[in-house]
């Protein structure tokens, strides 16, 4: 699926950092969607909060290859694979990131309410969109 090759170690080691990685970006996609849904609240422009945090300490692929910020990013520079990363498809990730947290101890705060949170966007029949649908849905939402 991916450009690079990785050796992770022994048997089932590939699956686990496949797991670490994919709950990392459930965990950043939705703090990328927050950062420009507060922005919008805050009446910055977009662009120039893009142009800002793409190049200080909040730079990540979430938010420079994927922004959900409609109009920002994601037309610009969409891949393949990002296409097809849809809600479901995150809560199945990080619900199997969950249960390796569960099986060792690992304390995974932000991966649990990442967990309600796609939860709640699958159960409102929301499972088949991709990233944009992060900031749609927040925008929805009351405080």
């Amino acid at each position: 699926m991916g450009k690079n090759i990785f050796l992770a170690g022994g048997p089932g080691a590939g699956q686990a950092a496949k797991i670490c990685n994919n709950m990392m970006l459930a965990i950043n996609m939705v703090g990328v969607a927050e950062g420009f849904l507060l922005a919008q609240k805050l009446g910055l422009d977009w662009e120039k909060l893009y142009a800002i945090t793409s190049t200080a300490t909040s730079q990540s692929w979430a938010l420079s290859s994927y922004c959900p910020a409609p109009g920002v990013v994601a037309t610009r520079r969409r891949t393949a694979i990002t296409r097809r990363v849809h809600a479901a498809l995150m809560l199945k990730d990080v619900k199997l990131s969950q249960a390796a947290a569960d099986a060792t101890g690992a304390p995974t705060p932000l991966a649990a309410h990442a967990l309600s949170f796609y939860q709640a966007v699958v159960d409102a029949g929301d499972g088949a969109k991709d990233f944009p649908f992060v900031f749609r849905w927040l925008a929805e939402q009351k405080r």
